[in-house]
């Protein structure tokens, strides 16, 4: 029985945490920190729950599960089929990994380029080029991810931010402001509801498939130690994660910003420029690189081994080659029209990913766990969450009085209601299901 030393569970902890954060996890709690102001700790608390804490959750719910595709089996065949697809495309080359790969030249390569050429596309297009091209020699061989990031990327990545940190704890930085309006009431619940945009949750529900092969290539096969694995790594990951978010929220509400604020980015460009002066640009173009330069790596890796085990007719590394090629090609788009994007996708599949996070983790404890508590739970989620998208989307807010009498729904959570009255429905129903086969087969044994 082979078992994998505390070194290996380090680095593995490592990789899980470079292929989570990203951009995103920059960029997110260092703008959630600038808006909440003195309200920064409650808020970027929510924030932590809402990312490393789900992450953890899901983690534990696939261990428990066995496989990610052991718990969507559980609700129905077609949306086994359907819900991770629609994971895979927008966490791969529909909308994360473009995400990533042009925010990595918009805060890592635009800010040296001389001003006539910035604005020209030529330059997005040679750097993606060139940045697909590095993520997809780190990608082609997935045996070494381990290595790869465990000793380079994630230390490098650690070493970066903790630099920062400590000049800015012996800097004489702002005091933090009054928060905007929408931290003001509720804070905790407006970071926990900003914690979705990093998509951290729905990634470490597929990221399964990564660990599994590493598991076999180390001929870790007995499950109950996969497990176990698993959780930990999990554990040590969301530790890592809930402390760079201090940080980051912690110097976003100590930058010294006039005016609307549009993203994270002006936030973080501002406070290291107000830490190391010019030189802070290179700094931030370096942490930004590697961050997405991780999470792309671990994404391509994870898309490609899931449409390998769907299509196969195409190996690994021609689908990594297709993925690479399309993300790249999606990142041409720019910044702006990308991220127009994520908020409808996000506002769906959230949702849906937490309902089925907590059904895996209760699963032991409902008293009716069939194919009818899962699927009305999850299909009342999507379909609240697909109504409430459509009407920020396309009504332009036309039913939202509506809305706002369901429970939760002020808060951003009108989903939970469902969802549960989903579980009661599909409780009551499988009851009924099983009286009536119980009475058939006394009346057959009459």
């Amino acid at each position: 029985m082979h078992k994998l030393s505390n070194r290996d569970i380090m680095f593995m902890s490592f990789m899980l945490f470079s292929m989570l954060f990203g951009a995103g996890n920059l960029i997110f709690p260092a703008f959630l920190g600038q808006s909440a102001g003195e309200n920064v700790w409650q808020a970027v608390i929510g924030f932590i729950i809402s990312d490393a804490g789900l992450s953890v959750l899901a983690f534990i719910a696939i261990a428990k599960s066995g496989t990610f595709g052991s718990l969507i089996n559980r609700v129905h065949p077609t949306f086994a089929l359907l819900f991770p697809m629609a994971i895979y495309l927008s966490i791969g080359p529909g909308l994360a990994i473009p995400r990533a790969g042009s925010l990595a030249f918009e805060m890592g390569v635009k800010p040296f380029l001389p001003t006539s050429i910035e604005a020209l596309p030529i330059g997005l297009l040679l750097y993606t080029i060139l940045f697909f091209g590095i993520v997809f020699w780190f990608a082609k061989s997935p045996s070494k991810l381990v290595d790869r990031f465990g000793k380079i990327l994630t230390p490098a990545l650690l070493v970066l931010i903790l630099i920062v940190f400590i000049k800015a704890l012996f800097s004489d930085l702002p005091s933090f402001t009054d928060p905007s309006l929408t931290y003001r009431g509720n804070p905790i619940s407006q970071g926990f509801l900003d914690g979705y945009q990093t998509m951290d949750a729905i990634c470490a529900l597929i990221y399964g498939i990564v660990f599994i092969n590493i598991f076999k290539s180390k001929n870790v096969n007995q499950q109950s130690l996969q497990v176990r694995y698993l959780v930990l790594c999990g554990f040590i990951c969301g530790l890592l994660l809930a402390a760079c978010y201090l940080i980051i929220a912690y110097l976003g509400a100590s930058t010294n910003l006039s005016g609307q604020v549009e993203n994270g980015a002006i936030v973080l460009s501002t406070v290291l420029n107000q830490l190391f002066g010019t030189s802070g640009t290179i700094v931030l173009g370096l942490i930004f690189t590697l961050a997405c330069l991780s999470v792309c790596i671990g994404l391509i890796t994870s898309c490609a081994q899931y449409f390998t085990s769907v299509f196969p007719k195409l190996s690994y590394l021609q689908w990594a080659v297709l993925l690479c090629l399309v993300s790249g090609l999606v990142a041409n788009l720019g910044l702006s029209q990308i991220l127009k994007v994520s908020v409808p996708v996000l506002g769906l599949l959230y949702p849906m990913a937490i309902s089925l996070i907590f059904l895996g983790l209760l699963h032991n404890k409902l008293p009716f766990k069939g194919r009818p508590v899962y699927a009305m739970s999850i299909g009342l989620v999507g379909l609240f969450s697909l109504i409430e998208i459509s009407n920020s989307t396309f009504l332009n807010g036309s039913i939202s009085p509506l809305l706002a009498n369901v429970p939760l729904q002020t808060q951003g959570f009108g989903w939970v209601i469902p969802g549960l009255v989903g579980v009661v429905l599909g409780s009551i129903f499988e009851k009924l299901n099983y009286d009536t086969v119980e009475k058939k087969t006394v009346k057959k044994a009459a």
